[in-house]
């Protein structure tokens, strides 16, 4: 019986567009000598938790256009571009309703003034789009932008610190698998 680890593995292989097929990809062919190098797109243990971390900064920090910042990104920082990708799909109509109040409370806890109150009012009174950008605009943008980016580097820390981990298991998992083949094959050996 396999791990969800490596069923979740085996899916991302299944269903991640590859190297090749983005090579054909007419939007990333100029950038595809960057973008394309085959070291970005290896699962090692130093690429994979880059990765994490830089796709769920971008995921909570930028606003718009996550996973082609991201892949960009990647190129820069020697990430695993798929996962970078991948993990910027965190950031999506579900999560934000617990990251913005969240982000509005740490920079009301860091000192900046949102308008709580109005944020309030707005949630529950169904308010329209433009309310909402008008609200954005107001004093409370830049105190929500700062709750994003340092709960963006919270998240992402955590992130890399738990890829890691998770790495090592896997690693040891496998090592301890081949070592105990390794015994029962010198055990049939012997006996």
């Amino acid at each position: 019986m396999s791990s969800p680890l490596v069923s979740l593995s085996n899916w991302a292989r299944t269903r991640l567009p590859t190297r090749e097929g983005l090579e054909k990809n007419r939007m990333i062919r100029p950038f595809a000598h960057l973008v394309l190098r085959a070291d970005l797109w290896r699962f090692n243990r130093r690429s994979v938790p880059r990765g994490v971390a830089l796709g769920l900064f971008t995921g909570i920090a930028v606003p718009f256009a996550h996973s082609p910042i991201a892949a960009l990104s990647a190129v820069v920082v020697r990430a695993n571009v798929p996962v970078a990708i991948v993990t910027t799909w965190t950031s999506n109509p579900a999560t934000w309703v617990l990251m913005f109040p969240a982000a509005l409370f740490i920079s009301k806890s860091l000192g900046l003034n949102p308008d709580m109150a109005k944020f309030q009012a707005l949630l529950q009174h169904d308010a329209t789009l433009r309310q909402w950008a008008g609200w954005l605009f107001s004093s409370a943008a830049p105190a929500l932008m700062f709750g994003l980016f340092v709960l963006a580097a919270c998240v992402s820390a955590l992130g890399y610190a738990v890829a890691s981990f998770v790495w090592r298991l896997i690693v040891l998992r496998k090592r301890r698998g081949r070592l105990a083949r390794i015994a029962a094959a010198l055990s049939s050996a012997k006996g």
